[in-house]
């Protein structure tokens, strides 16, 4: 299992329940590639330092996973979803998953 961790970036108009909407679907999606979603950080409605497709602000999420392989399937949801202003995926190295506590994750 390998460790992920992604941040996404929602419109500020977004209100909290769709957000929890589309946290729960990545959830889920995520159990059904065979791994799991760990910890879900909202860091709410933050100020971008340049506008971002012509918007100045939005809701900030950090999600961690634990897969066994990439999760392309979340990857384009993502790239689909209007409100999504930005998404980056990234795979965790394997001190650092161990650091956050995600020690499921081995190559």
């Amino acid at each position: 299992m390998r460790a992920y961790e992604l941040m996404i970036i929602y419109t500020a108009d977004t209100d909290e329940s769709s957000v929890q909407t589309s946290i729960n679907k990545l959830g889920e999606m995520a159990t059904e590639a065979g791994g799991s979603l760990e910890k879900i950080e909202k860091w709410g409605v933050r100020k971008f330092a340049y506008e971002i497709k012509k918007k100045s602000e939005g809701f900030y999420v950090v999600l961690e996973f634990v897969a066994p392989g990439p999760l392309s399937e979340i990857e384009r949801s993502l790239r689909l979803a209007d409100e999504v202003i930005r998404h980056k995926f990234i795979r965790l190295p394997l001190n650092e998953a161990h650091r956050r506590g995600l020690d499921a994750a081995t190559v």
